[in-house]
């Protein structure tokens, strides 16, 4: 346990960067009009600035979001190719959308975005700025195009650091179709009960790295689907939120697949779930090769998950197809549990999991009940110290 606390105290003194003065050329986006007072639509502004800065022939060049300023945009598309290399957007004054759901202008295909960056190779994205969504009002609104805070799509070598996202009506940051990204020291900030607002959300993607973060929100902290593979998340601190999640997979009878994935020194706090994996009855495709390990749970519900009955508002029924779970290792998992069981895998019969690890467990009832284990067509091996009891 001492171990974990020291892992836990460290997390809490994350790094913070220092960004220094940015590259020549400097895109700045007051030259090209924008207005930093929160109120007058900057979108048009921004996007003349991508467009300087995607066709400059310089090899480093920087669209630049200056302190001191707050920018109200509209949904804002920055396209590539770009003709250099590398191009940096550096965000140090702050970003904010409509607050009203009704004042949102839409110009393109893309309502479900708001920030959405695509086909942009060697983009670093860093800074001190807030992304704002200001997505309250968004929350009570039944739209199933609720937007997307900040979206990479079809890049590759990306970095993006420093940063915090507060308050977006949908998922805050989301990675897909993208290869090689480093994401490290981000804030991502939303109230517990704010609906389907995930922190990073991993979409076909692989080779990607995430660190240093720390994120409370209304979804899963971070979320991983189909098409992921060779993931690296350590140094996070979640909650409140719903944990880090592998799926949910296999939804409508879809053939999903993630495997590869290290999640190591994690600290959740008072999060529904902490390590999770979770299915749908009836899809196909598997979850392998995963590692949640050095895990500090402080009053998370359900600490360790792994659900191949997963059903979210809809009628389920149980199949005899199901994604394949196998390959899973829960290692040096300590701390207290809120919920009725402090592990529980819950596999299906027809396709049961497999070559499941359990390693040096140690979860205490944070209620005055006895900390339990379920365990449902789960099989594999237990070393080590194991509390509650598990048998595989």
């Amino acid at each position: 346990m001492k171990m974990l606390i020291s892992y836990f105290l460290a997390l809490l003194l994350l790094p913070s960067l220092v960004f220094s003065v940015p590259d020549f050329p400097v895109f700045n986006v007051l030259d090209y009009g924008a207005v930093g007072d929160g109120l007058t639509d900057t979108t048009n502004a921004f996007n003349k600035t991508w467009e300087a800065t995607c066709t400059s022939l310089s090899s480093s060049p920087t669209m630049y979001i200056p302190f001191g300023n707050t920018f109200l945009i509209h949904p804002l598309i920055l396209s590539g190719p770009c003709v250099s290399p590398g191009v940096t957007i550096e965000i140090n004054g702050n970003i904010v959308a409509p607050i009203e759901p009704s004042e949102w202008t839409c110009l393109t295909t893309h309502c479900d975005k708001w920030i959405y960056i695509k086909h942009v190779n060697g983009l670093t994205v860093r800074g001190n700025g807030t992304i704002n969504g200001r997505g309250q009002k968004w929350w009570d609104v039944n739209d199933r195009r609720k937007p997307t805070a900040f979206d990479i799509s079809h890049c590759q070598n990306i970095s993006v650091s420093g940063l915090s996202f507060k308050d977006n009506p949908h998922v805050h940051f989301h990675i897909e179709n993208s290869e090689s990204a480093t994401v490290s020291n981000i804030t991502i900030d939303a109230p517990a009960k704010s609906p389907n607002t995930d922190g990073i959300h991993l979409s076909s993607s692989r080779d990607v790295s995430i660190n240093h973060c720390r994120i409370g929100t209304g979804e899963d902290c971070i979320s991983i689907v189909d098409g992921c593979s060779n993931l690296k998340i350590s140094n996070i601190i979640c909650g409140p939120g719903h944990g880090i999640s592998i799926g949910s997979l296999g939804k409508h009878g879809s053939n999903d697949t993630v495997e590869n994935v290290l999640v190591s020194d994690v600290v959740f706090i008072k999060s529904t779930n902490g390590a999770r994996i979770k299915t749908w009855q009836g899809g196909q495709g598997y979850a392998r090769n995963i590692i949640f390990e050095r895990i500090l749970s402080q009053d998370s519900h359900n600490p360790i998950i792994i659900d191949q009955f997963y059903c979210d508002h809809e009628n389920c029924t149980e199949h005899d197809l199901a994604v394949q779970v196998s390959g899973i290792t829960f290692r040096q998992i300590l701390g207290t549990s809120q919920g009725e069981f402090a592990v529980k895998l819950d596999c299906s019969a027809k396709v049961p999991c497999t070559g499941i690890l359990m390693e040096d467990i140690y979860i205490r009832s944070g209620t005055k009940r006895e900390a339990k284990s379920y365990i449902n067509s789960a099989h594999g091996f237990v070393k080590g110290q194991n509390l509650p009891e598990i048998r595989l």
